[in-house]
């Protein structure tokens, strides 16, 4: 199969990658009447956000094309945080997240009298890589990330982090302050989103980290799975200690909830206002329709059915708002216990 991923990096240097495409025609489906399917050939879909997300949206959409050309949808990546901002202001009907929708996002979304739709569809296990030649990491705790990462770190020497480990250069890449998986990663390792060393190589795009922890013998960096498992060849994934001893992350770990606690949930926002446009229903019913399958192709782990289920009844009802607005409430809840509760 194509990468879809190493696509996502000459998406990235165009800021947008554009991909033609548009609810089926008559006929394609006996249902698209009830579905709201567009038949214009000027409809346009914008979305933009997350790297972690990107790849999953970029092959909904690709897959999208032969049935629904007449729409045009333009993928771009601009880091979760600068995904939402670009959505209240307009510019997308739909951002990609890596990351619930922060309280200040969310105020000014309501600000900007915008509504949204959270639809959770995949899970993620945020992975920690290095060159595949370091063989002496046999596996890092969450203590030790923090050591290496805090804002306050002076680590330099990989002998700094661990007794026994070789007195050589560290050289650390990661996501920018755009990114989602940045604020997911400096909240449970250093305990503050945001906070975090600044003296280390960052982006938004992930491939631009695979580039550079692929080509440097000292480095250790971090970003989505679906990154790590296109490019095993060139990289080498880290087990993370827990209670029951270090897990490696994998489609099982991931899913079964073992790699903890770097394992989480991704996201679309659609805005209300987007969604009542029949192409943009048309796409994300497609998307939610589609996702189990292509969520896996590119390398996440699918949700179970009934979060799925329970993410179209959110979207038909126009269910709008957050699940996480009360953070503290919602904080080592399952999706199960959020979206689906039973009655």
């Amino acid at each position: 199969m194509t990468s879809r991923i190493a696509k996502g990096a000459l998406g990235f240097a165009l800021l947008a990658t554009a991909i033609g495409c548009a609810p089926k025609k008559e006929g394609a489906n006996a249902n698209d009447a009830a579905h709201g399917t567009a038949t214009t050939e000027t409809a346009a879909i914008r979305i933009d956000g997350s790297s972690t997300v990107y790849p999953i949206t970029e092959a909904i959409a690709e897959d999208y094309r032969t049935a629904a050309p007449e729409v045009r949808v333009t993928v771009g990546i601009s880091g979760t945080g600068g995904g939402f901002k670009k959505f209240v202001a307009s510019e997308i009907d739909i951002a990609d997240a890596s990351r619930p929708i922060k309280a200040e996002e969310a105020a000014a979304a309501k600000t900007a009298n915008i509504d949204f739709i959270e639809l959770p569809i995949a899970y993620d296990g945020l992975t920690i890589v290095v060159h595949p030649e370091n063989t002496f990491v046999d596996h890092l705790s969450i203590e030790e990330l923090h050591k290496i990462w805090a804002p306050e770190s002076g680590v330099k020497l990989w002998s700094e982090v661990r007794a026994g480990w070789p007195a050589t250069e560290m050289h650390l890449y990661g996501a920018g302050h755009d990114s989602g998986t940045f604020d997911y990663f400096t909240e449970v390792v250093n305990g503050k989103a945001q906070a975090c060393r600044s003296d280390y190589t960052a982006s938004e795009d992930d491939n631009v980290l695979v580039q550079g922890i692929s080509g440097d013998k000292g480095s250790l960096g971090f970003f989505g799975f679906a990154y790590f498992a296109e490019n095993k060849e060139k990289l080498r994934a880290i087990p993370i200690m827990t209670d029951a001893g270090p897990v490696t992350p994998s489609h099982e770990t991931i899913n079964n909830g073992t790699y903890k606690p770097l394992s989480r949930p991704v996201f679309i926002y659609v805005a209300t206002t987007a969604a009542a446009r029949p192409e943009v229903g048309a796409f994300v019913r497609y998307y939610l329709d589609n996702a189990p399958l292509l969520v896996d192709q590119v390398g996440y782990v699918p949700l179970p059915a009934a979060i799925y289920a329970a993410a179209k009844t959110r979207f038909e009802s126009g269910t709008a708002g957050s699940v996480y607005a009360d953070h503290e409430a919602a904080k080592g809840k399952t999706l199960e216990q959020l979206y689906a509760p039973a009655s």
